[in-house]
């Protein structure tokens, strides 16, 4: 009897150490925070915005946008310019490749949303989608009034256009399809890049695609389900030792709010442990399903207090300067 009580207290006395062990080992109350501003990513630059509400896969975002706030249509390189003076240090877009091998930068997979064409964007040539009006679909008064129309054409650009325009600048580039193809078409295209620009890019989509790219190029950051499921399982595994694994390193992760507190060393330490082994961690707003963001200043009063991660906005004209004033 003496001897199981023996062992129950030293049982116990070892369960007690072990918890202040992986408080202290996993709590940001007792990390130094960084004076540099939390990181900025813009969605499809500075884009028109629209209600999350009842979103589906099928759902014509184009159809419910909010009354426009300022002129600038997503995916376009007046859009990425605004969002890079607004305050942006990284600028999402979407790539479709075209018919004739071209890299278009463009969200849909068909045209009928958003412009005056039709069909797939993979089934027309970068020529034939030049011709369009991307601003032809808008509305944000279920079709009484359709602001940019008319105001669109040739504005989409290949993304040589935009590498070319903005030769110094951060980008996260999505595919937008599963094809393993065309994460090999674009990691031949990437390949020709000095090894300065490459670093400057990240590439996200579906795992095959990311998959083929990152067997070409492996020294590039991508992400996708497969690499974000084979960082943060076995980081929620072993992470509260301090351990990260070797599949976490130089690699991007994309972290649900929703999620986010349950990291181990959420969120300054978990953000220390990653930048020591080059890997970003941008917060995304609910539970990482539709792209929310961070878009107004009450959204921003749910990150933690000093928080020096990257934030994904849809909203960055709002956002920075709320973030440059802090």
């Amino acid at each position: 009897m003496k001897k199981l009580k023996r062992f129950a207290k030293r049982f116990s006395i070892f369960i007690l150490v072990l918890a202040a062990f992986m408080f202290f080992n996993n709590s940001s109350l007792f990390t130094k925070a960084t004076d540099e501003p939390p990181l900025l990513l813009a969605h499809r630059g500075m884009a028109q915005t629209f209600p999350m509400e009842g979103i589906t896969g099928e759902t014509c975002t184009a159809e419910r946008i909010y009354e426009p706030e300022h002129p600038f249509l997503e995916n376009t390189i007046p859009s990425m310019e605004a969002a890079f003076k607004a305050g942006a240090d990284i600028v999402e877009f979407d790539v479709q490749l075209t018919k004739d091998g071209k890299f278009a930068v463009f969200h849909d997979w068909t045209l009928e949303c958003r412009t005056n064409g039709e069909g797939l964007a993979r089934e027309h040539t970068m020529e034939e989608l030049k011709q369009l009006d991307i601003g032809y679909g808008y509305t944000a008064d279920n079709g009484k009034t359709y602001p940019f129309r008319g105001k669109g054409v040739g504005l989409m650009p290949t993304l040589d256009e935009v590498l070319e325009f903005f030769p110094n600048q951060s980008f996260l580039i999505h595919i937008k399809s599963n094809d393993p193809e065309e994460g090999m078409q674009l990691a031949k295209y990437l390949s020709e890049l000095p090894k300065e620009r490459l670093s400057q890019l990240t590439v996200y989509g579906g795992d095959q695609p990311i998959e083929a790219l990152k067997n070409q190029l492996p020294h590039l950051r991508v992400m996708s389900m497969a690499t974000l499921k084979s960082c943060m399982l076995p980081y929620i595994a072993i992470g509260w030792t301090g351990y990260v694994p070797s599949s976490c390193h130089h690699t991007q992760i994309h972290l649900p709010e929703k999620y986010a507190p349950w990291i181990w060393g959420w969120s300054n330490k978990f953000i220390n442990r990653m930048d020591k082994v080059d890997s970003r961690v941008i917060i995304v707003a609910g539970d990482g399903g539709w792209s929310e963001g961070f878009d107004k200043e009450q959204d921003l009063e749910r990150l933690p207090k000093n928080y020096s991660g990257g934030i994904w906005t849809n909203s960055i004209e709002k956002i920075a300067p709320i973030i440059q004033t802090k």
